[in-house]
């Protein structure tokens, strides 16, 4: 049986900035890639933050049914907040333990939402470390930014 996994990554430039958001779905058994889609987009005023938070919400939003899906992320934000952080913050009200707003909480709750659907395994890789499915994701998000960069 096939497994499926999802590479995302964000892209910033400046912080905030243009920023984009890029996802290399694969359906894979045993070595090979049966099936792959690609996913990019972008915004125009956002944070590298966001637009992590973005790429793993797309992957899981974008599958029509329950799935059995491993996120491969190299973003430790979105890896720690999502198997760690987030059950305090849910218990605290969406707020941090110094009793502060969580950031980015409509992602999170998002996020949430999104991966409640599936059984997810959750992946943190090293970013700009030669992971070619990680270094895909990140030309996606870079093309994802592009038309939101200014052509100074």
């Amino acid at each position: 049986m096939a497994e499926l996994f999802a590479y995302t990554d964000g892209a910033c430039s400046g912080n905030p900035g243009p920023g984009g958001w890029g996802v290399l779905l694969q359906a894979v058994e045993g070595d090979r890639v049966l099936k792959e889609r690609q996913l990019k987009g972008g915004e125009a005023r956002t944070t590298n933050n966001r637009m992590e938070l973005l790429a793993a919400i797309t992957a899981l939003e974008t599958l029509a049914k329950p799935s059995r899906i491993t996120i491969v992320t190299d973003s430790a934000y979105v890896k720690n907040g999502v198997t760690g952080w987030i059950h305090g913050w849910k218990k605290n009200g969406w707020k941090t333990a110094a009793k502060k707003p969580v950031k980015n909480a409509e992602l999170w709750q998002r996020l949430d939402a999104a991966q409640a659907r599936h059984d997810v395994t959750w992946q943190w890789v090293k970013g700009h470390a030669g992971h070619p499915e990680n270094e895909r994701a990140d030309a996606l998000a870079r093309d994802g930014m592009a038309p939101f960069k200014s052509t100074a």
